[in-house]
């Protein structure tokens, strides 16, 4: 993978990520258990997304 579509797939990791944030702040107040499951989902994502990033930053030298 190329620096610029190395970067490009890490600008649409961040914009997905932010989205879900965006997304979850909406509901947060709600008391759901469902919600509360997709949150915690969504911590374990952004996680593995990170970890990946730093993966990928070990391998091309950025880190």
């Amino acid at each position: 993978m190329t620096n610029d579509r190395l970067a490009k797939a890490i600008g649409r990791l961040d914009q997905a990520l932010a989205r879900v944030e965006r997304a979850s702040d909406r509901v947060a107040a709600r008391p759901d258990p469902e919600f509360a499951r997709l949150v915690q989902r969504h911590a374990r994502l952004r996680e593995r997304a990170q970890e990946a990033i730093r993966a990928i930053d070990r391998l091309t030298g950025a880190a």
